[in-house]
């Protein structure tokens, strides 16, 4: 152990963090305490121990460090695990394996989990590997921490990474798209309606069965054909009228505001084609859609308790089917791992003051609702969802989605308001709003040398002017916003560090968007705080953020999401190092990109097999340029 001193106290740390009770050099456990006295490496029948062990729930964990980074395993030539003595003396993956098999054999611990481990808290590799009692060895992606293996975590990575079984978010995320995409057909084909109007009947039916609650409607009193004063009530009327009611109900103000939004409404009331009796369905469009949604969406939205904007997942699901205008309005959904993410890299409170400018189906304040109310009390709860969260719509079927979402979601007052962002004076929004967080995905690629007002970075610096002091900013926007290219946005850059602090930026998965085809950061700044002097910006390279796409479902996390997350957090917050390419920390220029991979220089020294491969992928390409006639590559 002596040898692997530095790597043991970082791996103690490790576990300690993650809340795994582990023994060093053996264990108490008897039976597990009989098996090492013949567990030796050297396969000599004599006592032998890994560096760790810890049981959690039913799985028993076997840890194997080595100080050298390059010790973490060695393969035979045909690519298997090499079992010979030396290679399981030498590297941490075989010799981990040697324990793991051992102790698989000869305790009653049948599910183990083994660790190799080499090199040091800056520079290592974790790797784990499966093994049962077939004595089968399943070599598991790399992690950077073993929060996937404490009791909260160990039986979803099991089920997820070994089993390779179909996940309840998987399933219920396939769920949403197969209704989505079925409901779609039926708006188009039963009610007729075009791609904006579409989320608008969903919105309505959704707030009109909210009273439902309140025993004011039920799903029973359509279809009814009532006679009031020789006058037929339809189904729309009905609806409508709950509308209404809810909004009246959740207290939506001033007068005009909650008019326009019943405005919004209008087609349900007013629509011929939703409120005729339909003879394929037997009943109006209006109620066969009102007990579609109570069904397969309204209890997932009003009674899951679940950052996850449903409705505005249900709406890019639209927009994706009908070939909708969301995109060439440069309205981009923020996906829910990405608004859980804002609140966490921003270290949300009770007590603060929510601001997004731009808030398209109210993701950011619904995840920010729900990181705030954790750690509130009663009286907190009130003030956060009454006081706390604001936001500003341009667009008018946005605005009613998002209002729609945010009664739904029981934010009180619904502090929302249908205007242009970019037209108001930032001091009096500073000033009126007092917000300390504010939170940004705004319309991209909408800028241009004729309007440089909609460039996505003048959207951040006006609203890091409308903060206030002191007040976090976090946006998520393309790459290429960062790097300023034209004299606008350079000029836009310069006046932010003239007035605030770049904190850092964070390259994302190349596929958080799927579909879409935009590359994106986030970008954390502090507001009106001159950025010092010597300050030195973290830039983060985090592609790698455990989430994978899916074939026909999108992008969906696999098991090592926690583990990518916590490093994440934890190298921003500078709870622990990482000195190999994820984050470089430098100072800033306006005219530099602001972009891990404009800092990031590789000073690594390649390995044999870096070289191989370099001198292989070149010759590989230089082939496939004779091959088709292209010369050489630096023929003049």
């Amino acid at each position: 152990m002596a040898k692997e001193a530095a790597t043991d106290i970082f791996v103690h740390g490790l576990l300690t963090d993650a809340g795994i009770a582990h023994e060093v050099q053996g264990s108490d456990i008897k039976e597990i305490k009989e098996a090492l006295k013949s567990a030796s490496k050297r396969q000599t029948g004599f006592n032998g121990s890994p560096e760790f062990i810890a049981v959690v729930k039913d799985f028993l964990i076997v840890i194997e460090n080595k100080k050298d980074k390059n010790k973490h395993v060695k393969y035979t030539d045909s690519g298997v695990l090499d079992k010979k003595v030396k290679s399981l003396t030498d590297y941490a993956m075989n010799g981990a394996w040697s324990y793991g098999k051992h102790l698989a054999d000869n305790t009653s611990y049948k599910k183990v989990i083994a660790f190799g481990i080499a090199g040091d808290e800056k520079r290592h590799v974790i790797q784990p590997m499966y093994i049962d009692e077939t004595n089968t060895i399943r070599i598991l992606p790399e992690v950077e921490t073993f929060i996937n293996f404490n009791e909260k975590n160990i039986d979803e990575y099991y089920t997820t990474e070994i089993l390779k079984i179909e996940t309840k978010k998987e399933k219920n995320t396939k769920e949403l798209i197969k209704f989505a995409k079925s409901f779609h057909e039926d708006l188009r084909n039963y009610g007729k309606l075009g791609d904006k109007n579409k989320p608008l009947v969903v919105s309505g039916i959704l707030l009109a069965l909210k009273e439902q609650e309140s025993k004011q409607f039920s799903i029973d009193m359509l279809g009814q054909e009532i006679d009031s004063d020789d006058e037929v009530i339809t189904d729309g009327q009905i609806i409508y009228s709950a509308i209404e009611k809810a909004l009246k109900r959740s207290r939506v103000s001033p007068e005009v505001k909650r008019d326009k939004l019943l405005n919004q409404f209008d087609i349900i009331r007013d629509n011929t084609t939703l409120n005729l009796k339909d003879t394929t369905l037997g009943e109006t469009p209006l109620k066969y859609f009102a007990k579609q949604l109570n069904e397969h969406l309204y209890e997932d939205i009003r009674y899951n308790n679940s950052s996850e904007d449903y409705l505005g997942r249900f709406y890019g699901e639209f927009m994706s089917y009908s070939g909708g205008d969301g995109q060439s309005l440069g309205i981009i959904l923020t996906p829910k791992h990405i608004t859980e993410l804002f609140c966490d890299l921003i270290e949300i409170k009770a007590d603060d003051v929510i601001l997004d400018p731009c808030c398209g189906t109210g993701g950011f304040l619904i995840a920010a609702m729900h990181a705030m109310l954790k750690q509130a009390n009663d009286s907190e709860k009130r003030s956060i969802k009454q006081k706390q969260l604001h936001g500003y719509e341009i667009e008018d079927y946005m605005f009613s989605i998002a209002t729609t979402n945010m009664i739904l979601r029981g934010d009180g007052k619904s502090n929302l308001i249908d205007t242009d962002f970019l037209k108001l004076n930032t001091a009096e929004v500073q000033d009126e709003k007092i917000a300390t967080i504010g939170m940004i995905n705004p319309p991209y690629s909408m800028g241009s040398s004729a309007n440089p007002d909609l460039y996505e970075i003048n959207f951040i610096k006006h609203l890091l002017d409308s903060l206030a002091i002191d007040g976090k900013c976090i946006a998520i926007v393309p790459q290429s916003t960062m790097m300023g290219k034209s004299n606008d946005e350079f000029s836009i850059k310069q006046e932010i560090l003239k007035k605030h602090t770049l904190e850092g930026v964070i390259t994302l998965n190349t596929n958080t968007f799927y579909g879409v085809g935009t590359l994106t950061c986030l970008a954390i700044f502090t507001a009106h705080q001159s950025h010092p002097e010597g300050k030195e910006s973290k830039f983060i390279s985090f592609e790698d953020d455990g989430y994978k796409v899916a074939k026909h479902i999108g992008l969906l996390p696999t098991s090592s999401v926690i583990d990518r997350k916590k490093h994440l957090l934890d190298v921003w917050f500078e709870r622990k190092t990482d000195e190999t390419n994820f984050i470089v920390k430098t100072n800033v220029e306006a005219e530099d990109e602001w972009l891990h991979s404009f800092y990031y220089f590789n000073d690594e020294l390649p390995n044999d097999d870096d070289f191989n491969q370099t001198v292989a992928d070149y010759l590989t390409f230089q082939t496939d340029m004779l091959l088709n006639d292209k010369g050489y590559l630096f023929d003049e």
